[in-house]
C-alpha cells in the first residue's frame, strides 16, 4: 500500500468519523430542530480552531451482539479549541450514534478532555444529548459515568465547567451537570431527571409529561438545577460565549479584564430619587444594577428563580464582577430558602474563581412560617452566611434601604469581612423593623390603651421617633461599620475606586482538608 493510499483511507475514515450514525440520522436530528454534535461544537469554537481527539475510538461491547454494529468515535466528539481566542476544552455527545448513550470507550473520551483541561487550566464546556447508559454494557457503562463524576468533583473550584443540555439527560447522568458550575437548557428540547415518566407513574401513580417532569421551564424555575434557559441552541451557545468572557481560565488566573467603553466617572441623578418615601413602596433593584455596571450589561444568572435575589455577572471599569442584590420587588427581597440556596452557589463560585463581588442590599429580614422553618430555613440561611464568611475576593457591599436583623449580618457585613461597606442616606439599619420593635419595647404601654384611633396614633408616633433613632446609616456609621455614606448618583464611581483600590487584595483562609458547609 502506497503512501497516497495510507492518506486515501485516512482521509476517508476522517469522512466517515464526522458522518457519526449517517446521513439519515444526522437529518432526523435537524428534523427535531436539533444540531449535530460538531454543529454545536462549530457554533461554539472559532471558526478553524477545533483540534479533536479519538476520532477512531469504537467501543469493546460484544453483548447482544453489539459488536456487529460499530462507529467511530463511539457516540461522542472531543476536542480543544478557542473561544474569542482563549484556550477551550469541549466534549459533545452524539445523538446519532446510539443515542449518544455512553459507554466505557465513550466516557473515557470525556475523561480525557476533562484530564487535559485541568493540567492546563482551562475551561470545558459539555454538550449532553444522550439515551444514558449503554444498557448492553452493564457494569462498565455505570463505572464510566462514575470516572466522569470523580473528575467533575476534582475540576470543581480549578477550572469553569459548563454544561449545555441540547436533548435528553436522564438517570445517572444527570449527576455530571449537577457536579458543574452552570448548566443550560434549551426550551422544548431538552430534558433532566432521575427517574422518567413512566416509573413516576409505577412508584407514586402520578401522570407526569417529560416537559414537566424535568424540561428547562420547570428548572429554571421550580427547581433551580438550570443556572441559563434559550429558546433555541444558537441562542444559548451566544449565551455560553458570554458567559465565559467574564470568567477565568482557571482558579489561579484573575478574570478577563477589558478597556472600558463606559465612563468611569459617569453619574445618574435618578438613583437620588430612586427610594420610595414609603419604606413598604417596592422598586426594582435591576434599574439600580443597570445604572451602575458598564453599558448596562448584565448577564443574570437564575434569573427566574428565588426572584427575590438577584445574582449575576457584569463589569465596572472593563472588570468583572459579580453582582448579588436583594429585589424589593418580589417578596419585598426578603431572604428565605431558595434565594439562600441560590446566592450561596453564586457567591462560593465568584470566590473561587477570583471575581470580586458586589452586593445591594434592600432586605427586611428571613421570611417567617412554618413552610420556611420545616424546610430547614435555618440551615440554608447559613449556606449564604457561610459563603460570604469564607470568600476571600475583594467585596464591596452597599446599602440601599431595609437591612434589618440577621440578614444584616449575612448580607457581606464590614463584620463578615466585607472590605468596603457604603450606605445609601435612605439606609435602615436595625434588629427589626420600627413596627415590630415598638410591639416589643413598648408592649405594656400598648396595652393601656383601648381606643383603636389612639391606638393607631401611638404606634404611628413611636415608630417614627424609633425610625429616627435607629432606622439610619448613621448609627453604624458611628461606629466604623459603614465605610462611608454615599450620594446615590455617584455610585458605579464610588464602586469602581474602591474596586481599584483592592485589586492587589491578600486573604487567606486557615488551612484545612476542607470545610463542613452546612448543606
Amino acid at each position: 500500500m502506497s503512501m497516497q493510499d495510507k492518506i486515501k483511507e485516512l482521509l476517508e475514515l476522517r469522512a466517515q468519523a464526522r458522518l457519526g450514525g449517517g446521513e439519515k440520522r444526522i437529518e432526523k436530528q435537524h428534523q427535531q430542530g436539533k444540531k449535530t454534535a460538531r454543529e454545536r461544537i462549530n457554533m461554539l469554537l472559532d471558526e478553524g480552531s477545533f483540534e479533536e481527539f479519538d476520532m477512531f475510538v469504537t467501543h469493546r461491547c460484544t453483548n447482544f451482539d453489539l459488536d456487529k454494529e460499530s462507529y467511530l468515535g463511539d457516540g461522542v466528539v472531543t476536542g480543544y479549541g478557542s473561544v474569542d481566542g482563549r484556550l477551550v476544552y469541549v466534549y459533545a455527545q452524539d445523538f446519532t450514534t446510539f443515542g449518544g448513550s455512553l459507554s466505557e470507550t465513550h466516557a473515557a473520551k470525556i475523561c480525557k478532555v476533562l484530564d487535559k483541561a485541568m493540567k492546563v487550566g482551562a475551561p470545558v464546556v459539555g454538550f449532553n444529548d444522550s439515551g444514558g447508559a449503554r444498557i448492553q454494557e452493564g457494569v462498565t457503562s455505570l463505572a464510566g459515568y462514575a470516572e466522569i463524576f470523580q473528575r467533575n468533583v476534582l475540576a470543581s473550584g480549578v477550572i469553569p465547567q459548563i454544561s449545555a443540555i441540547f436533548g435528553p439527560c436522564a438517570g445517572g447522568a444527570v449527576y455530571s451537570p449537577a457536579l458543574t458550575d452552570f448548566i443550560m437548557m434549551v426550551k422544548n428540547k431538552s430534558y433532566m431527571f432521575v427517574t422518567g415518566p413512566k416509573v413516576v407513574k409505577t412508584v407514586t401513580g402520578e401522570d407526569v409529561t417529560v416537559e414537566e417532569l424535568g424540561g428547562a421551564t420547570m428548572h429554571a424555575t421550580k427547581s433551580g438545577v438550570a443556572q441559563l434557559v434559550a429558546e433555541n441552541e444558537e441562542e444559548g451557545i451566544k449565551t455560553i460565549k458570554r458567559l465565559l468572557s467574564f470568567l477565568p481560565s482557571n482558579n489561579m488566573e484573575s478574570p478577563p479584564e477589558i478597556e472600558p467603553t463606559d465612563p468611569i466617572e459617569r453619574v445618574d441623578n435618578a438613583l437620588n430619587e430612586i427610594i420610595p418615601d414609603s419604606p413598604k413602596t417596592p422598586y426594582d433593584m435591576k434599574r439600580v444594577i443597570n445604572s451602575i455596571i458598564d453599558n448596562e450589561d448584565f448577564l443574570e444568572i437564575l434569573p427566574d428563580y428565588a426572584k427575590n435575589i438577584i445574582v449575576g455577572f457584569a463589569r465596572m471599569g472593563g472588570m468583572p464582577v459579580g453582582i448579588v442584590a436583594d429585589q424589593p420587588l418580589h417578596l419585598a427581597g426578603v431572604l428565605d430558602i431558595n434565594a439562600s440556596r441560590k446566592g450561596a452557589r453564586f457567591v462560593r463560585f465568584c470566590d473561587a474563581f477570583n471575581i470580586p463581588l458586589i452586593t445591594l442590599v434592600d432586605v427586611p429580614g428571613f421570611l417567617p412560617g412554618t413552610g420556611q422553618e420545616y424546610g430547614g430555613l435555618i440551615l440554608h440561611g447559613a449556606k449564604l452566611l457561610y459563603a460570604y464568611g469564607e470568600a476571600t475576593v475583594p467585596r464591596l457591599t452597599v446599602i440601599l434601604r431595609k437591612n434589618y436583623g440577621g440578614a444584616y449580618c449575612v448580607m457581606s457585613s464590614k463584620h463578615m469581612r466585607g472590605d468596603i461597606n457604603y450606605a445609601w442616606p435612605t439606609a435602615e439599619i436595625a434588629v427589626m423593623g420600627g413596627k415590630g420593635a415598638i410591639e416589643i419595647l413598648m408592649s405594656k404601654e400598648i396595652k393601656k390603651i383601648e381606643d383603636a384611633d389612639k391606638l393607631a396614633e401611638f404606634m404611628d408616633t413611636k415608630e417614627a421617633e424609633y425610625r429616627e433613632q435607629f432606622a439610619n446609616p448613621y448609627v453604624a456609621a458611628k461606629y466604623g461599620y459603614l465605610d462611608d455614606i454615599i450620594e446615590p448618583r455617584n455610585t458605579r464611581y464610588r464602586l469602581i475606586k474602591a474596586l481599584k483600590s483592592l485589586q492587589s487584595k491578600r486573604l487567606e483562609n486557615p488551612p484545612k482538608k476542607h470545610d463542613n458547609l452546612p448543606l
